[in-house]
Order: structure tokens, then sequence, then C-alpha cells
């Protein structure tokens, strides 16, 4: 009989916490589908604040020996020279305005690369990137990856290119501690975002890739070369409708 009790006892617990896992499964589903929408509304016009990756930047500071300042200033896309906006693209994705968010062929073809190579070539968009900044961490699995790609389409659907864009160029990382395009002009080229020149704005899309490696104001010889190319890129591209003005 005692056996017995205990049998259904231990059935009963279980029974009673599978019940619970189920429920925080089922409130986690929610809140994933139902707290991005909600996000990308309140914020299709309104300035984002801060990002995932500010936070866990401002953290990571805070536990290291050196100090560290976040610089960041919200500016509208209209106050970021033209320039960099074509630069930004140039270098990190020249079918921005072409794609629903993924680019297929690039992350293919970065696929391929990183399998052969050494060196770990990224096949993220602008919106991918965005997704990642606002929300997710950095590192790589096929886990973030997912839930890149489900946040990268909920964003293309609830935003345009204009502010995918405008918020892209307001939280992206240019060195440590200094997000968005006028904190970067301001600390590198002591000028606002609006007056960069042309190879002001390639040498900042240069850095992109590993910003905390690379200065845009003392650039290495790969980042001089790089931004080179981005200005070759730039002048290829021209004025882009809709997200560009003429120069």
């Amino acid at each position: 009989m005692a056996s017995d009790k205990k049998r259904r006892g231990t059935r009963g617990a279980g029974a009673f916490l599978w019940r619970w896992f189920k429920r925080l499964a089922i409130a986690g589903i929610v809140l994933l589908l139902v707290l991005p929408l909600v996000f990308f509304a309140v914020f299709r016009f309104v300035p984002v604040p801060f990002t995932s990756f500010m936070v866990q930047g401002s953290v990571t500071g805070l536990l290291e020996e050196k100090p560290y300042t976040l610089r960041h200033d919200w500016v509208p896309l209209e106050q970021i020279s033209p320039r960099l906006q074509r630069a930004v693209i140039a270098s990190e994705d020249q079918k921005f305005l072409d794609h629903y968010g993924l680019d297929i062929e690039a992350m293919q073809k970065a696929l391929m690369h990183n399998k052969r190579s050494k060196r770990i070539r990224g096949g993220s968009t602008i919106s991918q990137q965005t997704a990642k900044n606002l929300f997710l961490w950095p590192g790589r699995s096929y886990v973030r990856k997912g839930l890149e790609a489900y946040l990268t389409l909920l964003m293309e659907t609830a935003w345009s290119k204009e502010r995918i864009l405008e918020v892209y160029l307001n939280s992206a990382e240019f060195g440590r501690g200094i997000y968005g395009a006028e904190a970067a002009a301001q600390y590198y080229f002591r000028k606002p975002a609006g007056k960069l020149s042309s190879r002001e704005a390639a040498l900042l899309a240069a850095v992109l890739p590993a910003p905390r490696k690379r200065n845009p104001a003392r650039p290495s010889g790969y980042v001089s070369r790089r931004a080179a190319w981005i200005q070759g890129q730039m002048a290829r591209l021209g004025p882009v409708e809709k997200v560009f003005t003429a120069d």
C-alpha cells in the first residue's frame, strides 16, 4: 500500500511539473511572437533608445578593468550623410533594396567560403544585422540564426527600408562603446554624421565587420584598402532612390 501511494505521488508530481513546463513553454512562445510585434509597432517612428548589444556591451565594460563609456546619439536618417548610407550598403549589403531581409545566395557563398578559409565571412544582410543588434547576442549558433531570421522577416514586414537603414545606422557598433553614426563621426572625425566626406564614410563602413579591432581615424593598411574598394563600389552604385539623396 505504501509503495502504491508513493508511485501515485511520484506520477502526480511528474504530471504537475509537466503541466507547468507546458504552460511556461506556451508563455515563452507567445512572448516570442507578441513582444517583437509590439516593439516594431512602437518603434516604427520613435527613436530606439538602446539595443541588446548596447546593454551587453555596458555590462561587459563594467566587468573589465579599463574604463568604459557608452556613446550613442540618435539622429534621423536625413541628418546622416548620404555618403555613409551608400557606404554601408556598398560594404555590407548591395542587394539591400531588392531582398526581403534574407539574401540566400550571399549566405550560401559565405558558407562555402568559411569552409575553405580561416577568415570568416558573414552573409548577413543589413536587416539581419539590425535584428541581431536590437534583440540578440554575439556568437554563431543555429538557434541564434533561426531567431535572427524570424525577427528579420517580422521587421521587413513592419518597417520600410528607410526605417531599417535608419535604425541600423543608429545602432551599429563602430568601436568599443561607440554606437551609431553620430557618435562615431563625432568621436573619430570631430564632426556631425551629416558632414562626413566620402573617404570618412568609407572608413567607417570598413571597420564594421570588426569595430573593436580597427580604427577608422588611424586605419591600418587593410582598412585603407577596404575603404578604397568601398569608395569604388559607392561610385558604381550611385544615388539609390528612396534611400539616398544626391551628393
